[in-house]
């Protein structure tokens, strides 16, 4: 069960991350006026949003295959894990320093606040469970 769950959740995580990447990515122009609000897109914010696209695009494609692999589930888990704590960290200085963003990215938070208990839970079951 616990395989299943792992392997689950990584498919789970990269469906999601690879998702977010598309809408950042392969429009940045419609990305930003759609749901920031922001009219005008500076060209380097466009390039930040391609360049995260392509960091998420690899990291879910990481955990990808690391779903059918059932030695490295636990490896990709903790990535996953570090991976929303730090993205967390970072919209929660922003929220203290910057204020409340855009709705989108405060459920990006919410979502990445209830991921990090649970990839903690996943990495602490036992493997004879």
């Amino acid at each position: 069960m616990k395989d299943a769950l792992r392997k689950y959740f990584l498919i789970i995580s990269f469906l999601t991350v690879g998702s977010i990447a598309l809408i950042y990515g392969v429009s940045p122009t419609w990305f930003a006026l759609t749901f920031l609000g922001m009219e005008v897109l500076d060209i380097n914010i466009a390039h930040i949003l391609r360049a995260v696209m392509c960091l998420y695009l690899a990291l879910g494609t990481f955990w990808l295959v690391c779903a059918f692999q059932p030695k490295l589930h636990k490896t990709a888990i903790f990535t996953v894990l570090i991976f929303c704590s730090g993205l967390f960290l970072g919209r929660l200085i922003s929220f203290m320093i910057d204020g409340l963003p855009s709705i989108l990215l405060q459920i990006y938070a919410g979502i990445e606040l209830a991921v990090i208990p649970f990839a903690y839970w996943l990495l602490r079951l036992r493997d004879s469970e």
